[in-house]
């Protein structure tokens, strides 16, 4: 018996490996990634907690053993975990995804024409002076699978290159859009500041108001001597200005497009970059003022450049993004005027309803969708969606365990929150606890040990509630 059950084993992990050797040489890797290492520092936190437990109550050997073996083990698995793309289809590689051929699983590869969807989520990680530090997680999606990897590196940059001019803009987001067409290199990009001398940003918090008055006015002066050369500047200026702003050099930008605009004021598209420049500045710095002027932007944008649906689209999404979803609508009602068959605009129409709670409009919109969807991978994406909410709409029962699974899930987000916090501060309590009395400390440990493992549940329970509940046979 043990030896037949070694036979399947080791037949398991030659099956494995031979799959991953064919995998290999059927699909050479044009470029490669990390994969998101976050639950790679979950768990290195609480096996490091549970070290230090150890360590406590003088069991020496065993805390030293875990601490090197979650500290050696951790940052391998985290450099091995890689997504690859060569030019046709991302997969995964790695010990994890090894271990799961070994139990039977499928295999995680997406095709190009399979991603439904392509997200992103900007992260301020340092602000200094004018300039801000962003790092994007990317996550994308399609036929039940999900890939997230965050920037950082060169490989970042690379694989955005290769991958995402190969997507259709239905498929992006906006931040999705401005990494395809505005993430350069920084040697590449400081070369094109200096070409246009765009004043540093030592140069611009010392330049008055007055100063840049005259230069409008000398710039207005002189704007029709040579319009051909200004108009093409002009155009330069603006796609620096959103190069910019994508490395997070945000007052350098706001000179590039200051200066673009003195020439294009007319410009619906520019006033629209314009826009987003403002909102990451008011993200930045946590002005009110400038998110206001943000808004106006947008509002000038549709007053200037109203004839063209793509730009419309964009602006609801943005407005969207401000939490304005009645002038989303309107934006997006007015590009479907203009043209019936914009995806983007059906499916943000559809976030619209359901941010006002009109369950028949978000059905509606999804079904319009899956009827202008451009292929088979957006189709699905938006047939699932109203299936999705047709079932929300019609059982009951559903509505209300689907009801019951958010409440949970918006709890354990809360509790994962406030449980994290905790820790931090019960550690130092514990930490410092025996300068003043061990029972502080004891207190402290006590704390932190119930805490973390709160915030370890609260994780394992996020994890079960994010995907949907499917519905029985009896929901239909």
């Amino acid at each position: 018996m043990n030896k037949t059950l070694k036979e399947v084993s080791h037949n398991r992990i030659r099956a494995a490996l031979a799959e991953a050797e064919g995998a290999a040489a059927r699909f050479p890797k044009l470029v490669s990634v990390r994969m998101s290492p976050g639950g790679y520092f979950a768990a290195a936190a609480v096996f490091t907690f549970a070290s230090l437990i150890l360590l406590r109550t003088h069991r020496d050997l065993a805390a030293l053993i875990g601490i090197a073996f979650t500290w050696i083990t951790m940052p391998l698995l985290i450099a091995s975990d890689r997504l690859n793309f060569d030019g046709q289809r991302l997969w995964r590689s790695g010990p994890l995804v090894f271990f799961s051929r070994l139990l039977f699983r499928p295999p995680q590869r997406l095709k190009i024409d399979e991603i439904e969807r392509v997200d992103v989520l900007s992260l301020r990680t340092v602000r200094r002076g004018g300039n801000v530090r962003y790092r994007y997680r990317v996550e994308l999606s399609g036929a039940g699978q999900s890939f997230v990897f965050a920037s950082g590196g060169r490989n970042f940059r690379r694989l955005i290159g290769h991958l995402f001019p190969l997507l259709p803009n239905y498929k992006m987001d906006a931040r999705a859009r401005e990494l395809r067409d505005h993430l350069v290199e920084n040697p590449v990009l400081s070369e094109e500041v200096e070409r246009l001398h765009v004043a540093p940003v030592s140069v611009l918090e010392a330049t008055s108001e007055g100063l840049r008055s005259r230069e409008q006015r000398s710039t207005e002066k002189h704007h029709g001597q040579d319009s051909t050369e200004e108009i093409e500047r002009a155009a330069q200026l603006r796609k620096v200005g959103n190069d910019l702003r994508i490395a997070g050099r945000l007052r350098e930008s706001a000179e590039a497009f200051r200066r673009a605009l003195l020439v294009s004021a007319q410009d619906g598209s520019l006033i629209y970059e314009y826009s987003r420049l403002l909102r990451s500045q008011a993200s930045a710095f946590g002005d009110a003022r400038l998110l206001s002027r943000a808004r106006a932007a947008l509002r000038l944008a549709i007053m200037r450049g109203g004839g063209d649906p793509r730009l419309l689209e964009l602006i609801g999404e943005s407005f969207l993004e401000f939490g304005e979803p009645p002038r989303a609508a309107r934006a997006f009602r007015s590009a479907l005027d203009l043209d019936d068959a914009l995806f983007r605009s059906r499916l943000g129409l559809a976030e619209v309803g359901l941010a006002e709670g009109k369950l028949a409009h978000v059905i509606h919109h999804y079904n319009e969708a899956v009827r202008i969807a451009p292929d088979k991978a957006t189709k699905r994406l938006a047939q699932r969606e109203a299936d999705y909410y047709v079932r929300l709409n019609n059982d009951d029962d559903y509505l209300t365990a689907e009801l019951r699974r958010l409440n949970w899930l918006d709890g354990a987000d809360r509790v994962q929150r406030l449980a994290g916090r905790i820790t931090f501060a019960a550690l130092l309590v514990a930490l410092v606890g025996p300068s003043i009395d061990s029972v502080v400390a004891g207190l402290g440990w006590a704390l932190a040990s119930s805490s973390i493992v709160a915030w370890a549940s609260a994780l394992v329970i996020k994890r079960l509630l994010t995907p949907r509940r499917r519905a029985a046979v009896s929901d239909f």
